[in-house]
């Protein structure tokens, strides 16, 4: 490893040691990185040098009106709060800052002052408790947070259980003791903490989809390197688009989709705190938007709004963090004119590896290996599977995991290989195609199912918002097929209702895939980040 800039060594000394890291693999010119940078300093000093300085950077809702920040602006914010960090909280480099707050740009500015000053950002999702916010916290040992206003009551009941974290500083604030406030008088200069490629930038924790978080270390190179892949061979976008999108920027699908990816093309971006389907639409048509990210429930939810109101200036659509059911791509499809660009990311490979443009889908998969990256599809004992044949994923390309002193390390990573934890099939033309995360395929009389292929026939049904899918223990089957339904208002449950989805199941793939169970519910158990929830499910 390059010599590190970190004075603060925690990160490097926890990283796990080198024998459990993945295979990194450099083999495109555009992801091969000098052994020092700084990926803040690449993002935005770097484009305002090139020439952007004027362009907006940022956009934002202020009075109901949309007000831009241009790069040149942004930079100045960055600077002044990195000189705050280092003048005036006693940052280090190498120390861990808590980072909290909803899509803002302020929030965006922390983040980048953050880095520029040689911390390590560990960001955190607005709804997170205490309790949450504690176990972060104290695995990270972060000595300083930095916090939007109005979410301070969560942080501050955590605070007596962090015994590192010293020093809590609200932003969003008119505050004497605000960041705000440690900002008025600073010069908008600052010199960039020379950090090493393979110094830790961010710890992403895991979005809880399994109940137990586990904090992703990533390089600046990684950063870099999340923005050279997907983007540049997949989404394709330039100076002239705007992004926005509901994903957060704690959650490292929104760190690229709405702050890194724009700022690396040299785009804007807009950032609105809180969105549903309806005022997403509405954001997009106000804002001009041209790029979209949001979860596969949102493009569903939308798909009838747009069909009424337009979609404005829109180009092109990201959905990820939870599989892309086929009916919902058609559904958005027909609404819109525009085919979905489905990607497969996880947090700890920092962004999407797989996906294709919309000139390449093939229906009903996620898409191809995108060009850095390498993917098979192996067996338990990690042995290659032919096309066709259903297995676990393993990727690797120029970034993997390495999570933060956790003994999970050795299963996710094995012979070199990332191993997502998901189960798929691979074609002879190299399309991928999402069956189940490996612990949620259920076995039922024998046959393999899964359950998201299960949800997406149900899905298809008028009556049907949303829907689970999970296997439920059963003494003859050992397990049986338990769908879990959100209906669409003007349905209501009964065993007619439940007969008439069982056999419309039927019909759509193989009989004995049906469920046997049907539950309806108000709402599904979902993060922050809009996955499904179903350990959740299981303990009901």
């Amino acid at each position: 490893m390059t010599p590190s800039a970190h004075i603060d060594t925690f990160a490097r000394n926890n990283l796990p040691p080198r024998s459990e890291w993945p295979e990194l693999v450099f083999d495109r010119p555009e992801l091969r990185y000098p052994p020092r940078l700084n990926c803040a300093a690449e993002l935005l000093d770097r484009m305002v040098a090139s020439g952007h300085g004027d362009r907006p950077a940022l956009w934002a809702p202020v009075s109901g009106r949309p007000l831009h920040c241009t790069y040149r602006q942004l930079l100045a914010r960055a600077n002044r709060i990195a000189r705050a960090l280092r003048e005036d909280l006693g940052l280090v480099p190498g120390n861990r800052v808590l980072l909290r707050g909803p899509n803002n740009p302020m929030m965006a500015a922390c983040w980048l002052g953050i880095v520029k000053a040689g911390g390590i950002a560990v960001a955190t999702m607005p709804l997170l408790r205490a309790k949450e916010l504690t176990q972060i916290a104290v695995k990270a040992r972060c000595s300083l947070a930095l916090c939007d206003a109005r979410l301070l009551d969560e942080l501050e009941q955590a605070r007596p259980d962090c015994p590192d974290l010293k020093r809590i500083v609200a932003f969003n604030s008119d505050g004497s003791a605000s960041l705000e406030a440690r900002l008025a008088g600073k010069p908008d200069t600052f010199d960039n903490v020379d950090t090493a490629a393979d110094d830790v930038a961010l710890i992403a924790f895991t979005s809880g989809t399994t109940g137990q978080p586990k904090g992703t270390m990533h390089f600046h190179r990684d950063v870099l390197a999340m923005c050279d892949a997907f983007p540049r061979s997949v989404l394709k976008p330039g100076p002239d688009d705007i992004f926005c999108g509901t994903p957060p920027l704690a959650f490292t699908f929104g760190l690229g989709g709405m702050l890194c990816f724009p700022l690396r093309a040299g785009a804007s971006t807009v950032l609105v705190e809180r969105l549903m389907p309806d005022t997403l639409l509405q954001t997009i048509r106000d804002f001009k938007a041209t790029i979209c990210f949001t979860a596969p429930t949102f493009w569903r939810q939308m798909a009838p709004l747009a069909a009424q109101g337009g979609i404005g200036r829109l180009k092109k659509c990201v959905s990820a963090g939870e599989a892309l059911p086929d009916a919902t791509r058609q559904l958005w499809k027909q609404a819109s004119g525009i085919e979905i660009i489905d990607g497969i990311g996880a947090t700890e490979m920092i962004h999407i590896f797989i996906s294709s443009p919309p000139g390449k889908v093939r229906r009903g998969a996620v898409g191809q290996v995108v060009p850095g990256y390498r993917a098979r599809i192996v067996d338990e004992n990690g042995k290659p599977l032919p096309p066709g044949s259903v297995g676990r994923l393993a990727v690797k390309g120029p970034t993997g995991c390495r999570y933060l002193a956790d003994p999970r390390q050795s299963q996710y990573v094995q012979d070199g290989w990332n191993l997502t934890g998901d189960a798929f099939s691979m074609d002879a033309d190299g399309y991928f195609t999402y069956q189940a995360r490996t612990d949620d395929m259920i076995v039922s009389a024998g046959y393999n199912i899964a359950g998201p292929e299960v949800e997406s026939a149900l899905l298809a049904h008028p009556a049907v918002a949303e829907c689970g899918v999970i296997g439920v223990p059963d003494e003859e089957r050992g397990q049986i097929v338990k769908a879990v339904v959100v209906l669409r208002d003007g349905h209501k449950p009964g065993e007619a209702l439940v007969r008439e989805l069982q056999d419309f199941v039927k019909q759509a793939i193989a009989p004995y895939k049906y469920p046997r169970a049907v539950e309806f519910v108000e709402a599904l158990p979902r993060t922050e980040t809009g996955k499904l929830q179903r350990f959740r499910l299981r303990q009901t």
